[in-house]
């Protein structure tokens, strides 16, 4: 990856710690430009801080999964169903890193064409442990092995996040399928697109720091379209639904930020004062979100409850992260805040107007929450609003890239799940039995409960 392509895409530049505001999406094996790949190998070198902070970001997101999001969705069902969100969560996971390693990171990072990758590396053909991965300073690397454990674990977490907008309803069977077709067919190439140098939406400038269009917006609208296909619960609009356990749903949601640390300033890929930055932001952001979402809660309903602390922390966090690496801190606070007021909007009015049995509100946190980041970035960007910037950069359009990288993964991520969700109920069908539904998955699925008398 080479300083004219970071120029001619519009990414923010060097700054004076050699770091780079992109995201987390490092390409092994190419050299810089006009430099021979003996001088490469003789003057690039790995630093064992850069190292040690990127296994510990990588062990980080995985804590966001298990235990984090597990948990949080978790206390969120009702307690028929705990064992069973934990286990989709578990398996989930591990599918995602199994394929991963088969063909995924090679789809994903590898040369092919705008919109997908190769097989090139497939079964990780040619990566060893002398193998390296570029970071975003010119000569500094990283193990080949460590970059791609990272972005395992994004790849991980992400199809987990979809199925809370289809929680309690949906077969075991069904879950794995769609990890494994939706993996490959939608996370894949939107990864490449966004984060490969080569990539479609790469080239046109789009700025995604630590994945709000590969992540949160994907996730978000695959969890809607799965939430309508699968169709709303029994007693959905009928019957109170409540969560089991908000205890477990806070425990979740601190898991879920103090792991998303690897998550965003992880993706810059080195240990410096620019990934300080990325720290700051992800802290205050959230905090706005926090407070922004107590706030309108209070006002609204006369209450600021524990769950809505909760999601504005989420919604908070979904929102950074696209724009992590290109605001500053006041505009960081900003977007936390605005991001938490629209998130609420969705998840009350609009759900309710709509009708959509989105369970565990994946589309009104994370689809909006990254819809809201993904173009706001363009703004926060700024450097009159405290933003890093970038070479050559018009608001104007700049947010218009940032708009249409956040259609393109609408529409992909929309069309392909339905498409998958088809397939599926052809396959093995989509949703359990009604009396199976009524009893909970926990034990006609999984032969085991959570609680026991």
């Amino acid at each position: 990856m080479n300083l004219k392509t970071w120029s001619r895409t519009g990414l923010p530049v060097l700054l004076a710690t050699a770091a780079m505001a992109l995201p987390a999406m490092a390409q092994p094996d190419m050299a810089p430009a006009a430099v021979s790949p003996a001088v490469e190998a003789a003057t690039a070198t790995v630093n064992k801080g850069d190292i040690a902070w990127m296994m510990t970001s990588t062990v980080l997101v995985l804590l966001m999964t298990v235990p984090g999001l597990a948990l949080f969705y978790g206390g969120l069902v009702r307690a028929k169903n705990m064992l069973s969100i934990l286990m989709q969560v578990l398996a989930i996971a591990s599918v995602m890193m199994i394929i991963w390693v088969v063909y995924g990171y090679s789809l994903a990072f590898t040369e092919g064409n705008a919109f997908i990758g190769g097989f090139s590396k497939a079964f990780l053909a040619g990566v060893t442990v002398d193998s390296l991965a570029d970071t975003f300073s010119e000569g500094v690397k990283l193990p080949e092995f460590t970059f791609i454990a990272f972005q395992m674990t994004f790849a991980a977490i992400t199809p987990a996040l979809a199925i809370g907008a289809f929680a309690e309803r949906m077969k075991f069977s069904a879950v794995l399928l769609f990890a494994v077709l939706w993996g490959t067919f939608v996370y894949f190439p939107i990864a490449h697109m966004v984060w490969f140098e080569g990539g479609y939406l790469f080239d046109l400038g789009a700025l995604d720091y630590a994945g709000g269009t590969v992540v949160h917006i994907n996730a978000g609208i695959a969890g809607l379209v799965g939430a309508i296909m699968v169709g709303k619960r029994i007693g959905y609009g009928k019957e109170q639904l409540p969560p089991h356990s908000l205890a477990l749903t806070m425990v979740g949601a601190s898991l879920l930020w103090v792991g998303w640390f690897g998550f965003n300033v992880g993706s810059g890929l080195e240990a410096n004062s620019f990934a300080a930055l990325v720290m700051m932001n992800t802290f205050l952001a959230t905090a706005g979100a926090v407070l922004g979402w107590l706030a309108i809660e209070w006002l609204v309903r006369g209450k600021a409850s524990m769950l809505g602390g909760a999601s504005g922390a989420i919604a908070g966090l979904v929102a950074i992260t696209p724009a992590c690496g290109a605001a500053g801190p006041m505009g960081a606070i900003v977007l936390g805040i605005v991001a938490s007021l629209i998130c609420f909007f969705f998840c009350t009015t609009v759900k309710n107007a709509l009708g959509y049995d989105d369970s565990l509100d994946v589309f009104g946190v994370h689809g909006v929450g990254g819809i809201v980041g993904a173009i706001a970035t363009g703004i926060v960007v700024a450097p009159a609003l405290g933003g890093v910037g970038v070479d050559g950069y018009s608001m104007g359009h700049q947010v218009w890239v940032q708009l249409l990288a956040t259609v393109i993964t609408i529409v992909w991520s929309g069309v392909i799940s339905a498409i998958i969700f088809f397939i599926i109920n052809v396959v093995v069908g989509l949703r359990v039995p009604a009396d199976v539904e009524r009893e909970g998955l926990d034990v006609n699925e999984h032969g085991e409960r959570a609680y026991h008398s």
